[in-house]
């Protein structure tokens, strides 16, 4: 039994012991349980998704004013052998007014994919939208919400994970605090709103003191874990805010991996609509 089962048993036993009467040994016994415990749960379900939608929502706050900004990536492809394949990027992001980011990625190399172009717009009420544009066809292509779940060009990254991750796209629930190589984390369990989502839950650390994201577990439509997405090397843009150098994440069911590598951030570059639109997917060069 893994440490988020036997916490979130540990949470389910609290509730049943709150209506119905115990002993006094009965009591000890929990106290004791709770007292060398590695976090400390929440009271009650309805505490929990409070406290849960709290933390989500000032993740959100601090990232919030950002305007535009452009970055290098470097994707780096792992099969279960070990055997690498790498891909150059760049992106581009419009932070949008009362709904979720516009990002255009571009992909430069290798000459295969070269010119191939993901654009995402986010919304934070209903599914995203997402256009990919294939040089070979010269054509876009819709993604369909059903294949939202699918590897994004054949990387671990499903394309719902490359769409910006609006607090109103999940329900939460903070399952306790956890210090994890001597950092104290929150941890949230967040689950999608979507019912096309390729994920039944997703179980998030979050730093106490600046609220970054640490580390991320997603698990698939039956329950199982399927993959771990960590962030590594964060640096802070305009003293405000704040991004990973490097995103890491392994699939636990087939043993690949992708890691992408972020480089040359440049915020509030003048980016507007016009940028972001079916037109700029085929001017992608």
């Amino acid at each position: 039994m893994n440490r988020y089962n036997s916490a979130r048993q540990g949470f389910e036993f609290g509730d049943r012991l709150m209506k119905n009467p115990l002993s006094i040994g009965r009591l000890a016994f929990v106290a004791l349980a709770f007292a060398v415990g590695a976090w400390v749960a929440p009271a009650s379900a309805q505490d929990a998704a409070a406290r849960g939608l709290e933390i989500a929502q000032e993740v959100d706050l601090r990232d919030t004013g950002f305007g535009d900004f452009e970055a290098q990536m470097r994707m780096v492809l792992r099969n279960r052998h070990g055997e690498e394949s790498v891909r150059e990027m760049r992106t581009q992001t419009l932070e949008v007014e009362d709904d979720g980011d516009k990002t255009l990625v571009i992909f430069d190399q290798p000459r295969d994919v070269e010119g191939t172009a993901l654009l995402s717009f986010t919304h934070k009420v209903g599914s995203d939208d997402q256009w990919l544009y294939l040089p070979a066809l010269r054509r876009v292509k819709r993604i369909a919400s059903d294949n939202k779940a699918g590897p994004f060009m054949g990387s671990e990254f499903a394309f719902e994970d490359i769409s910006s991750q609006e607090v109103e796209k999940y329900t939460y629930s903070y399952l306790g605090d956890e210090v994890v190589d001597g950092v104290a984390m929150y941890m949230v369990e967040r689950i999608p709103v979507d019912p096309k989502s390729g994920y039944s839950r997703q179980v998030g650390w979050y730093d106490q003191e600046e609220y970054r994201i640490q580390k991320v577990d997603f698990y698939d439509r039956r329950g199982d874990l399927l993959k771990t997405l960590t962030y590594h090397g964060y640096q802070l843009y305009l003293d405000d805010f704040w991004r990973a150098d490097q995103m890491s994440m392994v699939n636990h069911q087939t043993g690949k991996s992708t890691d992408l590598f972020w480089d040359s951030y440049e915020f509030q570059v003048g980016l507007d609509e016009r940028d972001f639109d079916q037109n700029a997917l085929r001017r992608a060069r």
